[in-house]
C-alpha cells in the first residue's frame, strides 16, 4: 500500500511557481513544517534552497514543486492537500487535513473542540476573538484565547459567563475551566 503524502492543489502548485519564477524553482523547495498547538496544528511553510533538505526529511514532488517536510510533520500532513485560496475572506494558503493532533484522541477533548467550534468561537467571533482548546487534565479544561479575547479587560467575564457556562450545558462532566492566555501581550483587545 502507499503512504498518502501531502499533495498541493493545481491552485497553491501554480501560486507557489507564480512566486518562485522560473529562475528560482529549479534551486528552491518549500518547507513545511507541522507543529501542534493544543487542539489545533500549526503550520509553518517557507522556501528554503533545495540543498537544505535534512536526511531525515520527506521530499514530495509534485506539479515540478519541490516540497520538504520533516519526519515529526510528515505524520501529521500525511494525505493532507495544502489550497491556496483568493476569495472575499482572504488570500492565502490552507490544508485541508484529514489527520487530528493528539490532544484529540482524549474523548473528552474531541467532544470540548467541537463545543467550542461549533458554539463558543462563532459567538466570540462578533468581538474579533477565538477560543482554542490547550489542554484536559482529567476534567479540567485549558483555554487559549486570542483576538480581541486577548487583553480585554472583560474576558474573565466572558470566560465565566459565558464560554464556561457552554462547555458545561454541553459537556457536563468538566468541573473547571482555566484560561492560560497571555492577556499581557494582547495586541488589539475588544475591550482595554
Amino acid at each position: 500500500m502507499a503512504e498518502k503524502n501531502l499533495v498541493l492543489s493545481e491552485t497553491a502548485s501554480n501560486k507557489i511557481k507564480s512566486d518562485l519564477g522560473s529562475e528560482r524553482l529549479d534551486t528552491t523547495a518549500l518547507r513545511v513544517t507541522v507543529g501542534e498547538d493544543g487542539a489545533a496544528f500549526d503550520y509553518q511553510l517557507e522556501f528554503v534552497d533545495r540543498s537544505e533538505k535534512g536526511p531525515e526529511d520527506l521530499l514530495v514532488e509534485t506539479s515540478g514543486v519541490r516540497v520538504f517536510i520533516d519526519s515529526e510533520s510528515a505524520p501529521r500532513v500525511a494525505g493532507a492537500t495544502l489550497e491556496y485560496v483568493d476569495d472575499l475572506s482572504g488570500s492565502g494558503f490552507r490544508f485541508d487535513n484529514p489527520n487530528s493532533p493528539a490532544l484529540i484522541e482524549n474523548p473528552l477533548a474531541a467532544r470540548v473542540q467541537r463545543v467550542i467550534e461549533e458554539y463558543v468561537n462563532p459567538d466570540v467571533a462578533g468581538h474579533g476573538g477565538h477560543v482554542r482548546l490547550m489542554d484536559v487534565q482529567e476534567t479540567r479544561v485549558f483555554l487559549r484565547l486570542g483576538g480581541g479575547c486577548q487583553g480585554c479587560g472583560m474576558a474573565d467575564v466572558t470566560l465565566k459567563q459565558g464560554i464556561e457556562s457552554t462547555l458545561r450545558e454541553h459537556v457536563p462532566e468538566i468541573t473547571e475551566v482555566l484560561d492560560v492566555t497571555d492577556h499581557e501581550s494582547g495586541a488589539d483587545p475588544f475591550y482595554a
